[in-house]
């Protein structure tokens, strides 16, 4: 039986290719709905590219829902400078034809999980969390209803990719993230520490080339525009691709390896803001709360989006 889950995502090349590789998998993946965020470019540009991006994958009954354009707290932060003024540069891809939905996507996340059976559905939070800590804020009943959270997001000994200590999506929200991390769902995250071992290749990108559809064709755009900048900046023969991992997490954790431990987010010091401290090695006697992420077979998960995307 497929698992129930909820994307919520601020497309961002990265969030695209995760799109592709839940929608490429109903037999094991149901979605319920899109839940779009601001994040990686402004709330109406990531709503426009989930919905592209469900078009692109002849998905158009998939229901999109956009949610909160800033963050709890703070002035809203982008990432232009990775993903190109659209979120989805390197693709020429029309505007979407399917509506977005009316409801706002907290609304959409909490009467989801009050009317479906406890526990039967996943959140896949792909961006900043402010739309999962919104929905926790404002229905504190859905918490112990939710099954687990797969997100992606943190770093420890990657350390930052936005600041020197603080990975993006927390970074941008950094008050969502504690409330999330602090809720008691079951937890797993995807940091920068198993991302950054995920990285493209020519070879890895001439697969999705070969599959010669609209799909394949999309996927090559988007990672040669987008693994640029990480190439520059960490000096790799590709970059990492960050949120697919949530879905191929869900599909085949065996690829995966990582530890139950504490994880706290820095939300005091300016230095630091939207730092995942990771009691990695035991050290305290703080709580376990999240699953982290440490390592991946690449090859597998490389070998997994290519299989899936040829579907679509």
């Amino acid at each position: 039986m497929a698992k129930n889950i909820i994307i919520d995502t601020d497309p961002g090349q990265d969030d695209a290719v995760a799109l592709l590789l839940a929608l490429a998998s109903p037999q094991e993946l149901n979605v319920l709905g899109i839940t779009a965020v601001a994040g990686n470019v402004p709330l109406a540009l990531t709503q426009r590219n989930a919905r592209v991006v469900c078009e692109v994958a002849g998905k158009r009954d998939v229901p999109v829902f956009a949610g909160c354009d800033a963050p709890l707290n703070r002035r809203l932060v982008t990432a232009e400078h990775v993903h190109g003024k659209t979120g989805l540069d390197g693709a020429d891809l029309p505007d979407p034809t399917m509506p977005l939905q009316d409801q706002h996507a907290v609304d959409f996340i909490i009467e989801t999980l009050r009317r479906e059976p406890s526990g039967t559905v996943t959140l896949c939070p792909l961006g900043p969390l402010t739309n999962i800590a919104t929905a926790f804020q404002r229905a504190p009943d859905i918490v112990e209803r939710v099954q687990e959270i797969v997100l992606m997001g943190g770093a420890y000994f990657e350390v930052g990719n936005i600041t020197p200590a603080a990975e993006f999506n927390i970074y941008v929200d950094p008050e969502a993230a504690r409330e999330v991390f602090a809720s008691g769902v079951t937890l797993t995250m995807m940091p920068l520490d198993v991302t950054h071992k995920a990285l493209t290749s020519k070879a890895r990108i001439d697969a999705f080339r070969t599959l010669a559809t609209e799909v394949g064709d999309a996927c090559v755009g988007w990672l040669e525009f987008y693994e640029r900048f990480d190439e520059d900046k960490y000096g790799t023969d590709g970059g990492p691709l960050h949120d697919p991992n949530v879905i191929a997490y869900l599909l085949q954790p065996d690829i995966y390896e990582g530890r139950h431990i504490n994880v706290e987010v820095e939300t005091g010091s300016e230095l630091t803001m939207g730092m995942t401290v990771a009691d990695w090695w035991g050290v305290t006697d703080r709580e376990a709360n999240a699953l982290f992420i440490g390592d991946l077979n690449a090859e597998g998960f490389y070998a997994l989006l290519a299989e899936r995307l040829a579907r679509l």
